[in-house]
């Protein structure tokens, strides 16, 4: 909401914003009722409710019906990033190949931060993560420890700007979302390149786990256009909303 507020909704939406940052108001706090801010902001009922729908849209508030709810502050998930800039690329015919050119320019810095400011928990949360993907055989759950090791290795590199970029970007590229299935032969690569990320990691060789991340994040692009070579020149989906959050 940077800039001059184009209408009433707007500046009040802004006013709301700056008085839960400067109040310092964390998660779940009431910012009061409805009558109350009416009161405090002098305007109309259907002013004030586009304000907090403006609000609600950003995930800065909750609006919560019922004698327990109200009007309460939440915090921004990736997936309002993902969503935006789903609905952004795909409103500009962006296709998924640059979506997965940007990812791969994303984890392999990752990867060298994570092999030099990653500690040993880190480590065994990867290596734990590597040992479940051994014992799945269902397509979509490896596919998801397949993103939850990826997002430890982001999570260890210490960056919160770059995790949050990375995972709004995974959000995106997505592959089970892209109808991308993993073989057995392919789970079985997976884990290797894994296997080796984390053991650069702990040896702490900054330029072999970036290398072994880049070598695995083009390895899934490739499965991506073994899968369907058109996909990749497709404008990117728009993905919904889901509440996720980093960290």
């Amino acid at each position: 909401m940077a800039g001059a507020p184009n209408s009433k909704a707007e500046y009040v939406a802004q006013r709301l914003l700056d008085r839960i940052v400067t109040s310092n108001l964390g998660v779940g706090a009431n910012i009061g009722t409805e009558a109350e801010l009416l009161g405090q902001y002098d305007v109309s009922r259907p002013t004030l409710r586009e304000s907090l729908r403006i609000l609600e849209s950003q995930g800065v508030l909750s609006l919560r019906p019922g004698p327990k709810g109200g009007i309460m502050v939440s915090k921004p998930g990736t997936d309002i990033l993902a969503h935006g800039l789903s609905v952004y690329l795909r409103m500009h015919d962006i296709p998924l190949v640059d979506v997965l050119k940007a990812r791969a320019a994303i984890e392999p810095a990752l990867a060298a931060e994570a092999a030099q400011l990653g500690d040993n928990d880190d480590f065994e949360q990867m290596q734990a993560s590597i040992e479940q993907m051994k014992s799945l055989s269902d397509p979509v759950a490896f596919a998801a420890e397949n993103r939850q090791f990826h997002a430890l290795v982001a999570r260890a590199a210490r960056n919160r700007v770059m995790e949050i970029f990375w995972a709004t970007v995974s959000i995106v590229a997505n592959a089970d979302e892209q109808g991308i299935q993993f073989t057995p032969s392919n789970q079985k690569l997976v884990i290797t390149a894994h296997q080796g990320i984390v053991d650069a990691c702990r040896a702490r060789d900054a330029g072999r786990a970036s290398d072994l991340m880049e070598e695995h994040v083009r390895d899934l692009e490739q499965l991506v256009r073994k899968s369907d070579k058109y996909l990749l020149n497709q404008a990117t989906s728009i993905v919904a909303r889901q509440g996720r959050n980093v960290g």
